[in-house]
């Protein structure tokens, strides 16, 4: 196994581990994470082909979706609820 693959799987741990802190908890842990991830996902593609990025952003989508959903709101201007 490539140091991607092992990487990957060592993000998926830590991200599932920051999912089980408390909320307040949650934050610094998961700004790195949310910073690493795209790198992450094109060393994967580069060494795995795009199939695995694909799986991956998935992934990161579906673990990130309220962030990232927040974060669309506030920059498009619409009403953002907490």
């Amino acid at each position: 196994m490539d140091y991607s693959m092992i990487f990957a799987a060592l993000w998926v741990i830590c991200a599932t581990i920051v999912a089980l802190l408390p909320m307040r908890l949650q934050f610094p842990p998961g700004i790195a994470l949310l910073i690493c991830a795209p790198a992450l996902i094109i060393w994967l593609g580069y060494d795995h082909g795009w199939f695995w990025s694909v799986l991956a952003s998935g992934g990161f989508i579906s673990m990130f979706r309220n962030p990232i959903r927040f974060y669309w709101r506030k920059w498009t201007g619409r009403e953002v609820t907490e």
